[in-house]
């Protein structure tokens, strides 16, 4: 695997509660191991090796619980909010310098088992500036949010979904550096305006996974990510 992964990691984690009060989201205990554990087994199953966690709120205990990869064979950087949040899209923004000319990009309270390498192909093969991977959810795990229709998305709205809609964004994509060029640096910027404006201008690709998400950005999601990844607990260094 040759793109990087960014795992947006700096939110606060208000709907968890108690859980996260002290933690960072990604460092909740899932099993045996904090949450990033796991899906850093499971992307270094997928080929990948270089992982780039954007932090903010308490980003330095996922520092010290993570460091640098070396003992699972990957290469692991952080890039910190500063002073002040910048929102998914501007933390990644602040993070190209890391990141290089494309990359993956998931959130860090999601586990998503899919093809990562033909993710990667089929951002490639489109020639676009961004590519968005979609599930048909139908409305049965969260809110539906995606218009797609023959292998094209034709609609995405987080905050104003349609009844048309029947898919959801996955939480993987990947976008190239530039995607980034007219956003001005150190403001604020949401990922999903970023997919918009790449919608908009005809820029964002669309890729169906098939495979279901998981997710531990609610307590209902955190136990059925528990119950889902208790098989694989203590299989790993």
């Amino acid at each position: 695997m040759s793109l990087p992964v960014a795992i947006l990691s700096g939110g606060l984690a208000t709907r968890l509660g108690p859980a996260a009060a002290a933690v960072p989201k990604v460092l909740v205990e899932v099993g045996d191991r904090p949450f990033a554990r796991h899906q850093l087994d499971l992307l270094r199953r997928h080929g990948v090796t270089r992982v780039v966690f954007c932090v903010g709120h308490l980003g330095d205990q996922v520092v010290a619980t993570l460091g640098d990869g070396r003992r699972w064979g990957m290469d692991i950087r952080y890039s910190f909010d500063g002073d002040r949040l910048l929102g998914t899209g501007g933390a990644l923004r602040r993070a190209l310098p890391l990141l290089g000319e494309a990359f993956f990009v998931l959130y860090g309270d999601s586990y998503l088992d899919c093809d990562y390498a033909a993710v990667e192909g089929a951002f490639r093969a489109s020639g676009q500036l961004g590519l968005m991977t979609v599930f048909h959810n139908a409305g049965q795990w969260d809110q539906s949010n995606v218009l797609f229709a023959d292998g094209r998305i034709l609609s995405y709205d987080k905050s104003e979904p349609t009844p048309a809609m029947r898919h959801i964004d996955y939480g993987l994509g990947v976008l190239s550096a530039s995607a980034f060029d007219s956003y001005q640096p150190a403001t604020e910027l949401d990922l999903a305006t970023v997919y918009q404006d790449l919608l908009r201008l005809g820029q964002l690709a669309g890729l169906e996974v098939r495979q279901r998400f998981y997710e531990i950005g609610s307590p209902a999601g955190l136990e059925e990510t528990r119950q889902h990844l208790a098989p694989l607990n203590g299989t790993s260094p």
